[in-house]
């Protein structure tokens, strides 16, 4: 059983520690990271490769397969993603704000590190190699417990991480990795509020929703992605089949990929037969409401639930809408809050639509395959926050931080 009154005692040393490195020192240690990750990719992929044979056992569906399967361009956008994390500002130390009190007394809002932050996540092994680098970067310790599909690859990326940090003269407990894959350990994790600042959950919706209503730490949720693409009855026919298949095709794992097409009615005849051609390329199931139905060959019958889903799968739902009226109420109703695209020629249209869609990325004419810290330019992310407190959106460096005030006088007292 996993101690943790042993993670407490090694994560306080550790974060105390944290609290004296500087940004150069940071920085270097982020750039060996990187070369060992490339240098141990062998080692890695070996590791992945068991965790493989076991989903394959498993029969996992391709989804999460494509998750959890590491590649050797895989491994070097793991290093990559750590290089760009040392190449970026320091986080920890920016002045927010600052000013003087009538008495002289000087107040400044400066940024800090949460502490101790805690990850709980799902079978993707390239979370940990990103995590490690945005919290160590953000000042942060870090704690991670991923899922038992991945933990061969995990504790391969982990160890790699804490050899380095060992042979550069840091507190190899910067990061943990909790190995016990009892699901009982992920319940008594999320009770550790008393040495544990801040926990984010990162995968399915359930997996969110059992942290959010179990977790007495604080909680940063990453949500699913339940994501829309409207096409507006006025439309360039030829990016919107590209703009589609990416979003739905390039990778079915992710949080960002489609899940939903919503048409208006003047734009079906044009759109459905030839997304469905194009589709079909993939072998992508189609499940259309009864105003769309009619326009496919092979459109099979959508519930109301099928509007609701994060597939993660080669399955796509489609709705058709009278107005983009009918098109922003439908989203907001079924969306996840994560990100949506309207594809559009109509300024008034795009307008309408970025201001009033209520997620964290709204798109126009772009594919919602580009919400990702990594193509932000904010290095590797912790996750797509979809809540409205601290964090929205891509999580980078900034949202690792949280801030304090530094006030300094000169004997001054409050009347």
């Amino acid at each position: 059983m996993t101690d943790f009154k042993q993670i407490s005692k090694d994560a306080k040393e550790a974060k105390a520690f944290m609290n004296r490195l500087d940004t150069d020192r940071k920085n270097e240690v982020l750039r060996k990271v990187a070369l060992n990750l490339e240098a141990d990719m062998d080692e890695i992929l070996k590791a992945n490769d068991k965790d493989i044979k076991k989903a394959v056992e498993a029969n996992m569906n391709e989804g999460r397969m494509d998750r959890l399967k590491l590649t050797e361009a895989r491994v070097k956008a793991m290093a990559e993603g750590v290089r760009q994390v040392s190449e970026l500002p320091d986080p920890v130390g920016r002045i927010l704000d600052e000013y003087t009190h009538a008495n002289g007394m000087k107040i400044t809002k400066v940024t800090t590190p949460f502490g101790v932050v805690g990850i709980i996540y799902e079978n993707r092994p390239n979370v940990t190699a990103d995590a490690w680098a945005l919290t160590f970067k953000a000042g942060n310790v870090v704690i991670l417990k991923g899922a038992s599909d991945a933990m061969e690859s995990n504790i391969a990326i982990s160890e790699c991480i804490k050899k380095t940090l060992r042979d550069c003269g840091v507190d190899e407990n910067e990061i943990i990795l909790i190995k016990d894959t009892d699901r009982a350990v992920t319940t008594e994790f999320m009770k550790q509020k008393s040495f544990v600042d801040v926990l984010i959950p990162r995968g399915s919706a359930g997996l969110i929703k059992s942290v959010v209503e179990n977790s007495l730490i604080p909680v940063i949720e990453t949500g699913s992605g339940n994501c829309h693409i409207y096409i507006d009855e006025d439309f360039n026919e030829d990016y919107a089949l590209d703009i589609i298949y990416n979003a739905k095709t390039q990778r079915i794992g992710v949080c960002n990929a489609a899940e939903s097409l919503v048409v208006h009615k003047n734009a079906r005849k044009k759109l459905l037969p030839a997304i469905e051609k194009k589709l079909a390329e993939k072998h992508v199931e189609i499940r259309a409401d009864e105003s769309s139905i009619g326009f496919l060959v092979g459109g099979v019958p959508a519930t109301e639930e099928d509007f609701y889903k994060e597939y993660l799968d080669y399955i796509l739902s489609v709705k058709t809408v009278d107005n983009i009226d009918e098109a922003i109420a439908h989203i907001n109703e079924h969306s996840t809050g994560h990100s949506e695209c309207i594809i559009s020629n109509n300024k008034e249209n795009i307008d309408k639509f970025l201001k009033e869609i209520d997620s964290a990325c709204v798109y126009a004419n772009v594919s919602t395959r580009f919400s990702d810290g990594f193509e932000f330019g904010l290095g590797a992310e912790i996750g797509i926050s979809t809540q409205k407190l601290h964090a929205r959106g891509p999580m980078g460096l900034n949202e690792l931080t949280t801030y304090k005030y530094i006030i300094s006088g000169n004997g001054q007292v409050r009347p």
